[in-house]
């Protein structure tokens, strides 16, 4: 059954903040290269600023782990329903999508039956744990295109010959202008993930090791780093009025984190945002018991952080599970405090990442790859 229209619109599907500011810049793209084209799909605020449809919020697949990938589960098929439907009715070109491997495999698989080519941008991570599923998008989708520098090497493995196009992040954070800017030694930024689940987990925690931090240097502030499409009240229900703190808009992120003079994250692609303006940062994970006692059997890498995986080595401390509490946390940030080279040294390191990160324009060269892809396609 083939449903693909060669005049008809580019489906993207993203489920994650970072996969909609990613999604944004690659719509963009696409519009730069073809204006009349038709851009629809799952994303959040960045794809629809981008000129993009947005039929689905992408919260109604954000969830992490096994456990709660398995909760979510009756909602997850009747979307993937939805989206079938949808697929007939508006008979894209295209598919494009990012992160979310669990759901995303399986509109893949669909999407292929249809007819439909798939592209999946920015390589799901699948270097980290199950890696035989490259063998299923060898077997699903088009291309795949990398981000990070090792991954190339990691599919030649699996006889896929897939492209890395550099790190669309080198385009979106304003290094030069965040060169210009110092950090200042009393702040310390708080990003506690883009997650309903996340942000009830980790924030308390990091509220904790705030006030450790504020008894120990009264003049120390803090920056709470709002995620797009997250309210406020979420962040300061788990906050304590006893801190001082001021709220950082997700425009203003980049500027906010170099201002930092270190940050407490929650893990994800902030990770590598962080790295690339310089600021150091303790990453804390956790996920569910069941999540964490079954990752641990399957987890391939050393390192959760992207920073900590391209370099090699744990340049970002992880507090992962138990050790993501406020005591670990704190101690850390207190050595910072009171070890001021500590951090001067993660600084020198960051600078070395970012020359390992491939040059600008990462996601118009995955918009000539796709389009360049379509026309033999149609012609195939």
């Amino acid at each position: 059954m083939k449903i693909m229209n060669p005049d008809g619109p580019v489906w993207i599907s993203a489920g994650e903040a970072s996969g909609d500011l990613h999604g944004a810049m690659l719509a963009r793209e696409l519009l730069a290269r073809e204006p009349s084209l038709s851009i629809m799909g799952m994303g959040g605020p960045a794809m629809e600023a981008a000129g993009c449809d947005v039929r689905y919020p992408m919260s109604l697949i954000s969830l992490v782990g096994f456990t709660e990938v398995f909760a979510g589960l009756p909602r997850i098929l009747k979307l993937l329903g939805e989206l079938k439907a949808d697929f007939r009715r508006e008979r894209p070109r295209a598919i494009i999508l990012l992160d979310c491997p669990d759901f995303h495999f399986r509109v893949a698989k669909m999407a292929r039956k249809m007819g439909i080519p798939v592209y999946y941008y920015i390589s799901p991570q699948i270097w980290a744990w199950r890696s035989g599923r490259a063998n299923f998008l060898r077997e699903n989708v088009r291309n795949v295109f990398c981000i990070l520098p090792f991954e190339k090497d990691f599919y030649a493995k699996y006889d896929m010959d897939v492209d890395y196009i550099g790190n669309p992040l080198v385009d979106e954070v304003p290094l030069e202008r965040l060169d210009a800017i110092d950090p200042e030694p009393n702040l310390v930024g708080i990003l506690p993930g883009s997650r309903n689940r996340e942000i009830s987990t980790l924030l308390p925690e990091f509220t904790e090791a705030a006030r450790v931090l504020r008894k120990r240097n009264p003049d120390t502030r803090f920056a709470l780093f709002r995620a797009p499409g997250m309210d406020e009240s979420n962040l300061w229900r788990f906050w304590g009025d006893d801190l001082p703190a001021e709220i950082v808009e997700p425009e203003d992120r980049y500027e906010g984190m170099r201002r930092c003079s270190f940050v407490m994250a929650a893990s994800g692609t902030v990770s590598l945002e962080l790295a690339l303006c310089g600021t150091p940062a303790i990453i804390a994970y956790r996920l569910s018991s069941l999540s964490y006692f079954i990752g641990r059997f399957i987890i391939n890498v050393d390192f959760i952080s992207l920073p900590n995986l391209i370099l090699k080595r744990e340049v970002f401390p992880e507090m992962i599970q138990e050790d993501a509490r406020a005591t670990p946390i704190a101690e850390k940030a207190l050595s910072w405090r009171e070890n001021p080279d500590e951090l001067d040294a993660i600084r020198s390191d960051l600078a070395r990442l970012r020359t390992m990160l491939g040059e600008p324009g990462a996601a118009g060269r995955a918009a000539d790859l796709i389009l360049e892809d379509l026309k033999e396609f149609r012609h195939g």
